[in-house]
């Protein structure tokens, strides 16, 4: 299977499948408990139908979005994620490479593989920094300043993992890192040659935002011990209010759902929130972000910008995300199947397709502007 056979988000599923031992895809393409949630994001954009206008004069489309004082050439943006080079060698800096061809945002992870100062230089987008909140109060802080000096504009903060999902797909193939492999996931790497010459040919695996504090060398502490053991299950709104007037600038949370959460990040001076289940990896049986989009765009979208992500997959998915008032939709197994499975080219080629369908999608719903979209255009199966 080559790229150029790549024309939607399941056939560069089925490439990354191809090329990926089977631990590693199954941590992208895998969720919690029973994956309800995981299903169930997709699935809520089948129940919106969009409605629309025709002879509207849609020679010309601007699909250009601002969002925490940031304008994007399109209304997506590359969510952050965790271990991009365990992927694909090329990792974070195919990501922010391609991200910057197309004019959108991209985001770092705590979790990233290349450094916040790398990936400024090689993109001069809008980018984020995606953090956790870790009982080390000075870290935190140390996280934040470094994420200043570094020329970041927006903090993104996750809420919603102060522990991690249960992975079942993990616990079969005991995936971890560093790799602590059974013997059924050491004989999907012994399959898949090429994926292991890569890793071996390229520079040693690393996480630069935290190397100080997690090593990788087997003795220290591994990722799964990280979300158990460093991160703050005591966290409340008022640190986050600590940490939203220090930073003095765009700061996001990333996993609100509630309406009252929502109004609470407001109340702290927040100005961005994305509504997201993390991809139905933390809680099984919670509501997709796309069902629970429009009473929170009701509560609070004339004062914070309302983002959402999870189960993205198509340009009709944005199109009506967008019409129930989001500023603009997060990506995440989007970007990284192609990722895993060609490197920039394929980020870059996910992207293109996913600028091409926004831009005809529009057309074909009449509208020329983002603005232009509105629930007026939607209607819901009940």
């Amino acid at each position: 299977m080559r790229l150029t056979d790549c024309y939607n988000f399941h056939d560069f599923r089925r490439m990354a499948k191809r090329r990926l031992p089977g631990p590693i895809f199954d941590y992208i393409d895998g969720a919690a408990d029973d994956e309800v949630t995981y299903r169930r994001n997709s699935a809520a954009f089948e129940a919106c139908d969009l409605v629309p206008d025709v002879l509207r004069g849609v020679a010309e489309v601007d699909m250009s979005v601002t969002v925490m004082g940031q304008k994007l050439a399109m209304p997506v943006y590359c969510s952050p994620t965790a271990l991009q080079r365990l992927f694909h060698h090329q990792g974070e800096r195919a990501v922010a490479a391609a991200a910057g061809k197309y004019g959108t945002m991209f985001g770092v992870s705590s979790l990233g593989t290349i450094s916040l100062e790398e990936a400024r230089q090689i993109s001069a987008g809008p980018q984020v920094y995606q953090f956790y909140f870790h009982k080390d109060r000075g870290l935190n802080h140390e996280m934040m300043a470094r994420a200043k000096n570094a020329g970041v504009q927006a903090m993104m903060l996750t809420v919603d993992s102060i522990t991690g999902g249960n992975r079942e797909r993990d616990k079969r193939t005991g995936f971890a890192i560093p790799f602590k492999l059974n013997l059924a996931g050491m004989m999907q790497f012994a399959i898949k040659p090429s994926w292991a010459i890569d890793w071996m040919t390229h520079e040693a695996f690393r996480l630069p935002q935290l190397e100080n504090h997690v090593k990788m060398d087997g003795g220290a502490l591994s990722i799964s011990r990280y979300f158990t053991e460093m991160l703050d299950p005591s966290m409340s709104w008022n640190d986050v209010a600590d940490m939203v007037q220090a930073w003095g600038g765009q700061f996001c949370l990333k996993g609100i759902m509630s309406v009252e959460d929502a109004k609470r990040a407001v109340e702290i001076g927040c100005t961005g929130i994305v509504l997201s289940n993390h991809g139905g990896r933390q809680l099984d049986g919670s509501r997709s972000a796309f069902d629970q989009l429009a009473e929170i765009v009701d509560a609070v979208g004339d004062r914070i910008d309302v983002m959402m992500d999870g189960g993205v997959q198509r340009g009709t998915h944005v199109l009506k995300a967008l019409s129930l008032g989001a500023k603009a939709v997060g990506l995440g197994r989007y970007y990284l199947f192609p990722l895993a499975a060609a490197g920039r080219p394929g980020v870059e080629r996910a992207l293109e397709t996913m600028r091409t369908e926004i831009e005809r999608d529009m057309k074909l719903m009449g509208c020329t502007s983002v603005d232009q979209l509105t629930r007026r255009n939607l209607r819901f199966r009940s």
